[in-house]
């Protein structure tokens, strides 16, 4: 009997979530990727719908996708993920399987807000002087924390990462003592953040362009409301060879190359 044909969504945040309940509707058969188990709990169970968690390098990609029988790709990943979409992309290029990126909406760029700056990486972020004698909130994940080390002591720095074992170990590990940490997962009401940003005095934000999908519009009104400076790390450019910004338009598209897909003879689906 001929294998099932299955889409490959690159999940993990709660965009995949909304999409790979779109694509179970129409009864397109998926297998979603994350890199966590926290992740599972996002997802529904469906007969169309199978989680693997885990990291995919570029030798165990090849296995992964002929051992599911992938025909296409719907990157929705983290908009700052972007080793793994460059990681997909040359796969999906090398192998001719057809890629689509999903990437969330970005809010309008701040421009009447004196005290708010954009920058264009956390290495732009580092050479400056935006941090000295402030008292800062890391809200860029945990990846990132330990290239802050030094600056534990130019400035009072606090961290707020995901409420996993590895998060806390590397924020840990980066210098952030228990009383300048806090594991929560978004989206983080508005009036919580007041609280907290109240309790710490913080006096300066750090956060990424991670749309509303990643808290940015409620981390931007609490900035607003507290009167307090921000910095936006904008995106990595990536040149996606598809791109949508419409869930709707993404489920209908990813729907055609699947179809397409199971017509056509690849390794992948043969």
């Amino acid at each position: 009997m001929k294998p099932s044909p299955n889409i490959w969504l690159i999940g993990g945040t709660s965009d995949s979530s909304t999409l790979a309940r779109a694509l179970v509707e129409r009864g397109l058969s998926c297998i979603v990727t994350a890199t966590t188990e926290d992740a599972r709990s996002l997802y529904p169970n469906s007969d169309h719908l199978q989680l693997w968690v885990g990291k995919l390098d570029n030798r165990s990609m090849e296995e992964f996708a002929r051992s599911h029988h992938i025909v296409a790709i719907l990157d929705a990943s983290h908009p700052f993920a972007a080793t793994i979409s460059q990681n997909a992309i040359a796969f999906a290029q090398h192998h001719n399987l057809p890629y689509l990126r999903y990437e969330r909406p970005s809010l309008p760029k701040i421009s009447d807000r004196p005290n708010h700056h954009t920058v264009e990486s956390i290495d732009a972020l580092l050479a400056g002087n935006y941090m000295t004698n402030q008292r800062v909130l890391l809200a860029i994940g945990y990846q990132s924390l330990p290239l802050f080390q030094p600056w534990h002591d130019r400035a009072t720095l606090f961290a707020r990462v995901l409420p996993s074992p590895q998060s806390v170990r590397v924020a840990r590990d980066s210098g952030f003592t228990s009383d300048r940490l806090i594991a929560l997962r978004p989206p983080v009401p508005e009036a919580l953040e007041v609280s907290l940003w109240q309790h710490w005095r913080i006096s300066l934000l750090v956060t990424k362009a991670s749309g509303t999908a990643g808290g940015e519009l409620t981390k931007r009104q609490t900035c607003d409301r507290l009167d307090i400076a921000s910095i936006t790390i904008a995106r990595p450019k990536l040149d996606y060879p598809e791109l949508t910004c419409d869930i709707a338009e993404a489920v209908a598209r990813i729907g055609t190359l699947y179809i397409s897909g199971k017509k056509r003879c690849n390794i992948f689906s043969s």
